[in-house]
């Protein structure tokens, strides 16, 4: 597995879901028709998705904390 940041290519809105996608070892198109079937399902998909994108780091910014 690795890190969890945000990618700078491939991502479409913030790149959350190509995030996950690559944490998990799966397609990001697999991930996001995920998010979007979750959707349908009542509960807070939508902050989760903000929170994240606030929350994790740039691809870019976290190559440069290391």
């Amino acid at each position: 597995m690795t890190a969890l940041a945000r990618p700078t290519h491939g991502r479409v809105i913030g790149g959350v879901c190509a995030a996950l996608a690559r944490r998990f070892g799966t397609s990001a198109t697999t991930m996001r028709v995920i998010f979007l079937l979750s959707c349908l399902l009542p509960g807070p998909q939508f902050l989760l998705y903000i929170a994240l994108w606030i929350l994790l780091p740039s691809e870019e910014k976290s190559r440069t904390a290391w």
